[in-house]
């Protein structure tokens, strides 16, 4: 007698998902090797999704993406965790036409995830360590507050500007502005018509300070994080390239994690973002400015760094001269900030100091 089969087995079949991630659901599509299974809504959940796979295609294996944003990497980590293959692409990477372009909702980005997850069309971007992930929160929360204590002084010195309030021959100069003597002449010197003005500009003062004691403790954590045994020896060999200080060292650090994820020089540049825009056609070849693309805070980081580099290093002043000869000092410096970002990519490399001068 022929009795009807009840197990599932699904040993040596890919099962493709494409997550489109959001807040409080996720819009899911599988996809075996042939078929399409389902597009549907769920939790947010990495345990939801681990166990439908498992109770609908048992055996199988797992393979899943999602685009990187504002959900972090938890959900890679979680996924990972459960045997499932997971990568995380850039949204600017994933094949899309322009029918969906015109149409965009969320199942057709599931679709489209899962859709170029099978054919092999997506590539993953680099996944830190959680703890290298959580050291580059420390060192991007003090660059946030240095644009915060930027914004508080612009605030000061705007109602300063608006009341009409001078500032004494003492402080004309900007180099001499914040200083505790400063400080102490807005405190208690500054003086206006009414209270009301007065408790204003108290308030504006007092956000000042307190963000500035913020400040300088974060600073002492970051400073206590480079010297850490993880990033000390890393920190000794990039502080031997001239215009390299401490706030940029641990920052490419913190960021990169590893300089063996990059092939060469130019893989490195172009994570940075140090790689021009190329636009070529037949026997015309135009490039131009540097592209969108890239790691905006160590770019910034890293040409203000160049600037003390092309004056500090014999071989930077004489390339830096040669340039400038034919643009403008900002598009010289951007070259020297490529060359500065290979010494950082050799010593990082060969565990080897830098040598200032030496043109190789």
């Amino acid at each position: 007698m022929l009795t009807q089969r009840t197990e599932l087995d699904f040993k040596g079949q890919n099962i493709f998902v494409g997550i489109d991630v959001h807040l409080k659901s996720w819009t899911v599509t599988i996809l075996t090797e042939e078929l399409t299974h389902k597009t549907f809504t769920q939790p947010a959940s990495a345990d939801t999704l681990n166990n439908y796979l498992r109770r609908n295609f048992p055996g199988g294996t797992y393979n899943s993406v999602y685009e990187a944003g504002f959900c972090g990497f938890w959900t890679h980590y979680k996924l990972k965790a459960m045997g499932i293959n997971n990568i995380v692409t850039n949204p600017a990477d994933v094949p899309t036409s322009q029918k969906e372009k015109l149409q965009k909702d969320d199942p057709t980005d599931s679709r489209k995830l899962a859709r170029s997850l099978r054919s092999n069309d997506l590539k993953a971007i680099y996944v830190p360590d959680p703890a290298t992930l959580e050291d580059r929160s420390l060192v991007r929360m003090r660059a946030t507050l240095v644009k915060d204590m930027t914004r508080f002084k612009q605030r000061i010195k705007s109602f300063l500007y608006f009341y009409g309030i001078n500032y004494p021959p003492q402080f004309e100069k900007s180099g001499s502005h914040w200083s505790k003597r400063f400080m102490k002449w807005l405190n208690e010197e500054v003086i206006l018509e009414h209270d009301t003005g007065a408790q204003a500009l108290k308030i504006l003062v007092q956000e000042a300070e307190q963000q500035r004691k913020l400040l300088l403790e974060v600073l002492r954590k970051v400073r206590l994080l480079s010297r850490s045994e993880k990033y000390a020896a890393n920190m000794a060999l990039l502080r031997t390239i001239p215009g390299i200080g401490p706030i940029t060292s641990i920052s490419f650090l913190v960021e990169i994690e590893n300089i063996e994820r990059f092939e060469n020089t130019d893989h490195f540049a172009g994570y940075v973002g140090l790689t021009p825009n190329r636009h070529s056609s037949g026997d015309k070849t135009n490039d131009g400015e540097m592209t969108f693309r890239g790691n905006k805070t160590l770019k910034s980081l890293l040409i203000e760094s160049s600037w003390t580099a092309a004056r500090s290093d014999p071989a930077l002043i004489l390339s830096y001269h040669s340039y400038v000869r034919r643009m403008e000092p900002n598009k010289a410096v951007v070259r020297i900030a490529r060359k500065v970002l290979n010494r950082m990519y050799y010593v990082l490399k060969n565990k080897t100091e830098y040598v200032p001068g030496v043109v190789k």
